[in-house]
Parts: structure tokens; C-alpha cells; sequence
């Protein structure tokens, strides 16, 4: 008698609305208690690229990182409450680079059966000009991709 393989999911979280709805969705619908979950979190530093601020002083540059890590924190600390909330043992990922690829990087070397991911569902152009972190992931992994479209 063979016993019943866990399933390893990773449930990637940026602390989005459609992220959060994605882990709901799969809580709701597909979890098993023997599943082991893993959540990946690939912080977002455009925001710092993005400041029209243009310095050479390491200051200034050391307070845009602070703050941008205070972000950082509260989207951690959002992510855990969440779980903690529904109950379920997980590991967390920081992951760090292009969310999409990293994502998908994770899952071959964490060796998952699944990925789980929202979508924020942009328009065809600003999907095509800004790129897509879920599209990414479908074109790129070599594991099934469950994207869950938010309300």
C-alpha cells in the first residue's frame, strides 16, 4: 500500500487584492491538509527607479531604501496575517529580482507540483508594453499554473 503523495504548492504574494483573492481562492477550493504550501514574495523596488529624484548622495539613497523596506515589511507582515488567520503551516520566500522569473525559478528549486498566482488583469496594452508577472510564469514554468482572476 502506497501512501498518498503531499502536494507542494507555491502561492505567489505580492500583498495585492488578486494576490490575496488567489490565496482564498485556493484555500477554499483545492487545499488539502497533507498539502505543503509555500509562499513567495518578490519585493517591488520600481518605485525607487521611478522617483524623479536623481542623486548621487548615499543619505538620500539609504533613506529611499529604508522606506522602501518599511513597505516591504508591512506587505510581509499583511501576507502573515493572512495565513495565520486561516490556520495553515507555510513557509515564506523572499524572493528578490524580476518577480516573474524569480517566481518561477523558486518553484524548479523548491521542486513544487503547482503555482498559484493572481492577476491584476490589465488591458491588452498595458499588458503588452508593461509585461504581465502571470504571463510570465505560464510561458515560463514546467509546472501547471492556476491564475485566479480577481472579482
Amino acid at each position: 500500500m502506497s501512501a498518498v503523495k503531499s502536494t507542494k504548492v507555491l502561492i505567489a504574494m505580492d500583498g495585492s487584492d488578486p494576490s490575496l483573492y488567489a490565496f482564498d481562492w485556493y484555500m477554499d477550493n483545492i487545499h488539502k491538509p497533507d498539502n505543503s504550501i509555500i509562499i513567495a514574495h518578490v519585493p517591488d523596488y520600481k518605485s525607487l527607479v521611478k522617483s524623479p529624484i536623481i542623486s548621487s548622495d548615499p543619505a538620500l539613497i539609504a533613506a529611499l531604501m529604508k522606506e522602501e523596506e518599511a513597505e516591504v515589511d508591512k506587505i510581509i507582515s499583511k501576507i502573515k496575517e493572512k495565513v495565520n488567520v486561516v490556520g495553515v503551516k507555510c513557509r515564506m520566500l523572499r524572493l528578490s529580482g524580476d518577480p516573474g522569473h524569480a517566481i518561477v525559478k523558486a518553484s524548479e528549486t523548491e521542486k513544487v507540483d503547482c503555482i498559484v498566482t493572481g492577476t491584476r488583469g490589465l488591458g491588452t496594452v498595458r499588458r503588452t508594453l508593461l509585461g504581465s508577472v502571470s504571463d510570465y510564469i505560464i510561458h515560463h514554468s514546467h509546472v501547471p499554473v492556476l491564475v485566479c482572476g480577481h472579482k
